[in-house]
């Protein structure tokens, strides 16, 4: 009984802190070492992602599902991925180890290693991949 009464207490408390700082990341994420989020606000994960080492988000990004059509499902993202500000990953995809994702760029498809995709849809702009971009990794 004090069990429950304390989870649902840490339940209250970390919706109070999504309310507050506008990041829903639920607690059944799979979520690497290093992950860093550059700044705070309106970032939406699915609780199904799984999320490498080292990955960067910025603000306004959604990981997210997709619940129909041939990409139905979650994200799986790679090591060393920088997620710029306001990109939409969506979808049965992965995105591969060492990727930069530009500026509000939507990805639905799945992302090779070492490249840099942008637009709507995204499309590889650069095989330079996400060096320079990560921070703070472990």
């Amino acid at each position: 009984m004090v069990f429950e009464t304390y989870c649902f207490f840490l339940k209250v408390k970390l919706i109070m802190m999504q309310r507050k700082y506008g990041i829903l990341i639920p607690a059944r994420c799979t979520i690497g070492e290093g992950f860093f989020i550059g700044h705070w606000g309106t970032i939406v994960v699915n609780e199904k992602v799984k999320i490498g080492r080292n990955v960067n988000i910025s603000q306004g990004v959604t990981i997210g599902q997709l619940n129909r059509g041939k990409r139905m499902g979650t994200p799986v993202i790679g090591n060393e991925v920088y997620i710029g500000p306001g990109a939409k990953i969506l979808g049965n995809i992965v995105v591969g180890n060492n990727v930069a994702i530009g500026a509000n760029a939507v990805v639905l498809d799945d992302v090779p290693d070492n490249v840099c995709v942008a637009g709507i849809p995204a499309k590889i702009v650069s095989m330079n991949g996400s060096d320079g971009y990560v921070n703070r990794k472990v």
